[in-house]
Formats: structure tokens, sequence, C-alpha cells
């Protein structure tokens, strides 16, 4: 019945409360009897106290008091009216601000019971979508208790270890990824470890392969443990091997054909003075004479030997994403030394005809260049930029450094003056013409500007891995200028 009384809204709760007020004070007025009626305001007052604050209570608790004085049968004197009226405010007050605090209380249970209800909600969808993540993920992920062995594992984690779904949990992961085991436990003296680590990892069968593993360490109630995150990454391992098996063969076919070079026109000043020496006749039967004819004459060979370079690796590259990637490599470099960078990319820039890896060399060599001559400079400044020219993609690279005294001298090998091997600029010339390129310097009042040109790619060429009929492409030469090396006003590699 009370129960029913307190449910509703706060004007209906009241209307009942003053109802029966009204109620118990006719009743008490008409009714004369021994026993006082005034105990049952205490209805009203748990009614009332659910709803009102504490001078509200107070307010009603008082004109309970008065309706309970006004008609007791009992005559009021001071020396006991004045504390039984006391008392009884007080106890329709308490039994209000009993009310209250129960009232209060339940609101805020009902408030914790739906918190806890909407928490464990998100949880369960949160852990759902956890599970559907790490069931989906194309990585291996796992965890592990302190002894090493594996608690749980996600579909990809059998497939990377060659191991039948759901054999995984309970075995060592000493098996698979030894180094995991060396991993410390957290505990009251070390925190959770965090961080990544290449490795080897061993499938069921005994295959090796290397492995890239993001883990961490945690404690739990049941103690520590470790989440782990595997990849496969030997195809990177093969790719990168062979695309720097590719560079090396490239610049070494380049390098030798430039020592071919400075043999040939050795070769041709010797051979002219031995031909001058023999017809005089004064050494026709001398065996040194000879002998030295025939050296002569095999070193010619040597240098006579053409080392073209095979069809080359060109494809489609986008250079917007090639520039984003050499400043990922250049910009913490260039902030350690002082360097200003600015990189002025022109939007939708079309796919270029380029041997991707060779093209990065060539970028990262100008850029160190660039570095290199800026570190004595008070004004240190540098910038890229990429536009497109007369139906040609052009990449400049501008730095504030000293210039070059003299530029007709810039591109030939073996600079005995230079920083580095004296290659690099030379090289890169080279690697850029292989693919219908070219590099160039800009004479400049002030600093340098090295401009890189590029063809764009043909339709259609997007996925081919060199054009066809273009192993000397747009009657380039197979070998750069030569002449001699650089001035030291400002060595380049």
């Amino acid at each position: 019945m009370l129960s029913y009384l307190l449910r509703g809204s706060r004007r209906a709760i009241l209307t009942r409360a003053g109802l029966i007020i009204a109620v118990v004070a006719f009743a008490d007025w008409r009714i004369v009897g021994p026993i006082p009626l005034g105990f049952l305001y205490l209805v009203p007052m748990l009614l009332a106290g659910s709803v009102l604050n504490r001078w509200q209570i107070a307010l009603v608790a008082a004109i309970c008091t008065l309706f309970t004085g006004a008609f007791d049968d009992v005559v009021w004197l001071p020396e006991t009216g004045i504390p039984r009226t006391i008392l009884v405010f007080a106890a329709f007050f308490f039994m209000g601000m009993f009310s209250r605090e129960v009232a209060r209380s339940r609101k805020l249970e009902a408030e914790h019971l739906h918190l806890i209800e909407a928490e464990s909600e998100a949880r369960r969808e949160a852990e759902e979508q956890l599970k559907v993540l790490v069931e989906s993920s194309p990585a291996a992920i796992l965890t592990t208790d302190s002894d090493g062995r594996v608690l749980l594992a996600n579909d990809a984690a059998h497939r990377l270890f060659a191991i039948e779904p759901g054999a995984l949990p309970g075995r060592s992961i000493r098996d698979y990824i030894p180094a995991l085991v060396n991993v410390p436990s957290p505990d009251s003296h070390r925190g959770s470890f965090r961080t990544v680590m290449q490795c080897r990892g061993r499938r069921q069968d005994g295959e090796v392969f290397l492995a890239d593993v993001w883990f961490s360490t945690y404690r739990t109630s049941a103690g520590p443990r470790l989440a782990a995150m595997v990849v496969d990454t030997s195809e990177d391992l093969r790719t990168r091997e062979e695309v720097g098996l590719h560079q090396l063969l490239t610049g070494s076919r380049i390098l030798v054909g430039a020592v071919s070079h400075e043999i040939r026109n050795i070769c041709g000043a010797i051979a002219m003075v031995h031909a001058n020496l023999g017809r005089s006749g004064a050494l026709a039967g001398n065996q040194d004479f000879q002998a030295l004819g025939t050296l002569i004459g095999g070193l010619e060979k040597i240098a006579a030997m053409e080392l073209r370079q095979t069809a080359n690796q060109a494809t489609a590259v986008d250079l917007g994403a090639l520039m984003d990637e050499l400043r990922i490599v250049m910009e913490p470099s260039l902030r350690e030394n002082g360097i200003a960078a600015e990189w002025e990319i022109e939007p939708d820039l079309p796919p270029v005809w380029a041997d991707r890896q060779m093209l990065m060399q060539v970028f990262l060599n100008l850029a160190k260049n660039s570095e290199r001559a800026l570190l004595n400079r008070t004004r240190r400044e540098l910038a890229l930029s990429a536009l497109v020219e007369k139906q040609r993609v052009v990449v400049r690279v501008r730095d504030t450094g000293g210039g070059v005294a003299h530029p007709d001298l810039l591109f030939r090998p073996f600079q005995q003056q230079a920083k580095a091997t004296g290659l690099g600029l030379y090289l890169s010339r080279a690697f850029m013409r292989s693919f219908r390129g070219d590099l160039r310097y800009e004479p400049q009042p002030q600093g340098s500007v090295f401009v890189v040109e590029l063809s764009p790619a043909p339709s259609g060429a997007e996925n081919s891995e060199h054009e066809p009929g273009d192993s000397n492409p747009a009657g380039r030469r197979s070998q750069p200028v030569s002449g001699e090396p650089q001035p030291a006003a400002r060595s380049r590699a």
C-alpha cells in the first residue's frame, strides 16, 4: 500500500500527502476517545519526506504538529505541552527526514545500478568488437603467462606458425618465438615493458622466418602476462636485398664504364708514343718494347668492353608519395643540424617514369650534399619543389650554401677533393638518364640549385617493369660526361 502511495510524480505524492493530512485532521476533530489519532500524521510525513527538502519537511511537520495539538483532548499546559509539542514535531520531522534519505538512497542505488548496467553493456560490446578485431586481424596476436605458455591466439597466429586451429594455447612460445621468453615480467620494482623488436621465428615444420614483434607486459590477478603481435617480414627482407643487389650491380656497371673510359684515354696516349718509337726502328728487336706493346693491347681490349646496363626497373612512380617518404627520412637530420626545410610539392602530379629506389637514392644524395654544404653557413635553408614544366616533371633542390665555383666540372667521376667518394653526382646523373630523366645544375647568384627532370609515365604503364626497347631511351649516352675534379669551394659526393 505504501509503495503504491510513493509512486508517481512529485505533485501526485504531495497531493496524496495533503489529502491524508486533511482526512486525519477531520477524523481527529470528530472522533473523541482516549487514544489520540495524531500518530497517523506519520503516513503523510513519509510521503512528503520522499519529495521535499529539509525546510519543506520542517514546515509540513509543524503543520502536522499544530493539527495534533489543536484536536488533542488533553488539556495543554506549558509545563507538559511544550515538551510534548517538541517531541511530536521531532517525531514528524525525523520521520520525513528518514523518508527523504531512504528515497535519496533508492535514487542513488537506481542510478548506480543503471550505470553498472550501462558499463556492463559497453564492456560486452567492447569485448565483442575486440574479439572481432583480434580474430579478423591479418597479424598474429597472442598472450602468454609468466612461464611462456600461450593462453590465447587468433587464427592468424595458427596460420603463421603452421599449426592446426585451436592447437596453439597451452604450448610454449619458446618453440616459435624464442626471443619472447627473455622478456622480463612486470613486478613491484619494474613496471610494464612495451617495445618492438625484430627476431627469428620458427614454424611447426621447422621453417625459419623473419618476424617483427610488437609486445607489452602487464599484470593481472592471476599473475604477469605478455601480449604480442607478430608479423612475418621475410618477404620485405627478400625484396630489400634484391633491390640492394640491383642497385649495387647498376652502380658497379656505371663505375666500371667510367674506369674503362679513363683507361682508354691513357692507353690512347701510350699507344701513340709506342707507335712513334716503333717507327724509328731503334727498338724493333727489343723484347721489353714488344712486351710493352702487348700490355697496351691487353689494356685496350679491357677498356673496349661495353658494360651496358640491362633493362632497368623503371615503373610508374607516384612522385608525391616518394617526396613524402624523402621528407620522413630527411627532416629529423635537418632539424638536428638547424636547417630550415621548405617543401613545395604541386598537388596532383602525374606519375613519372623511373626506378623508385634509384630515384630515392638520387634525391637522398642531393639532399645530403646540401645538408653538408649548409653545416658551416650562418643562413641554413633548404627548399625542395616539384612541379610540371613543359610536359616534364621538374624537381628543384635549392640551398643557401656556398655554391659551385666550376659547374662544368661538377658531374665528373673520381673527384679527388670531394668529401665523400666523388661518385655521387656522377652516378645520380647516370641513374636519371637510365630511365629517360636528367640531372643538371642551374647557376645561381647565391647558393645552389640542382634540377631533376622526369618524364611522365606512359599511359597503361602502372604495372610495367620497363618499357620495351628502351634500354637507352631518348638517344642519351650510356655514360655521362667526364672531366676534372671539382674545386674545393663546394665539394659534392
